[in-house]
């Protein structure tokens, strides 16, 4: 059987759904107080669900009886440094525990969810690769350390006699985001947007994230890691297209490093004053002005695979947003 974990998430739950289009019966673990998606309600009779702490390791202990292959999708996203300690715990710790259960139970294979931002720089300007070097501690954020912390985990597994290969998916999009993770950024253009920042990065719809995750598990690659990623994009540019697709005005103001660095700021003091969290933090404005570019050569040489046209997605979660 197939163990997934974090299979209410928006990734994990797009994984489960595609995987019971061919298998009869998937196994996932969730929180106590996770609501399942409701595009999974229709198989709740081929989905076995049980409440387990991924790090409560007799919990997981009883989640792999009789399991052969795992995704391990569960995990805390966050720009929010004041988390680190729980992203540590929940990213690393947890994946520690998952990975430690796939070797003793000798299961098949294991396909883990990294994400691009445990992926090193790249050397003058070029694309970042899988090669790319990882460096600095101390000037990545919270989220990065966890995620690569937890491949680590994983890398040490494989060194355990582990088959597993690592995913690194830039920014998941699609029309099942709604308004919250990657879906809050159309949302937010929805509402009127009216800035754009000059940075640049990857998007890659979630469809394609768990095409290729099945794919790859169901391919004899071992000891891998791959960047899945199907367009590089400036702000600007995807604020643009996806203005275009509600059919409302473009953002058009520069939104400055200066600016950028004032939000933040007053949002940090506002937020210590009044006891409150959330808005736009030092993580956030840094990343708006960050140039990142990926290269998705190796997953598209390995599977002969394409990836949906960034425009069709943004079409597709304009239309959900709409109906909304």
């Amino acid at each position: 059987m197939i163990l997934v974990t974090g299979g209410t998430g928006f990734l994990g739950a797009e994984l489960v759904f595609r995987l019971l289009q061919t298998e009869e019966k998937v196994r996932c673990i969730k929180r106590e107080d996770s609501v399942i998606p409701e595009k999974l309600i229709p198989f709740s009779v081929r989905i076995e669900w049980l409440n387990a702490d991924i790090l409560d390791f007799s919990d997981l202990e009883d989640a792999f009886e009789d399991i052969t292959q795992v995704y391990h999708c569960a995990a805390l996203v966050s720009f929010d440094e004041s988390l680190k300690t729980e992203m540590l715990q929940v990213n690393a710790e947890g994946t520690a525990n998952v990975v430690t259960l796939c070797v003793k139970n000798e299961i098949e294979k294991l396909v883990y969810v990294s994400s691009i931002a445990a992926l090193g720089s790249a050397k003058a300007d070029g694309l970042i690769n899988e090669a790319c070097f990882w460096e600095g501690f101390e000037i990545k954020d919270a989220y990065a350390v966890s995620k690569y912390r937890a491949e680590m985990e994983v890398w040490r597994g494989i060194n355990e006699g582990l088959n597993a290969v690592i995913v690194n998916p830039s920014v998941i999009i699609g029309a099942d985001a709604g308004t919250s993770g990657s879906g809050a950024i159309f949302e937010s253009v929805k509402n009127g947007l009216s800035y754009y920042t000059r940075g640049a990065t990857g998007f890659v719809d979630v469809e394609d994230v768990t095409n290729c995750m099945i794919l790859l598990m169901n391919n004899p690659v071992k000891q891998e890691r791959f960047i899945l990623n199907a367009e590089n994009i400036t702000y600007q540019n995807l604020f643009e297209q996806t203005a275009r697709a509600f059919g409302i005005a473009e953002p058009h103001k520069l939104a400055k490093p200066w600016m950028l660095n004032f939000a933040w700021r007053f949002t940090s003091f506002k937020n210590l004053f009044l006891g409150k969290k959330g808005g736009i933090n030092k993580t956030v404005a840094k990343t708006a002005n960050k140039v990142s570019q990926y290269d998705n050569q190796k997953i598209k040489t390995l599977l002969n695979y394409e990836f949906i046209p960034l425009k069709q997605s943004i079409i597709e979660i304009a239309k959900a947003l709409k109906s909304a």
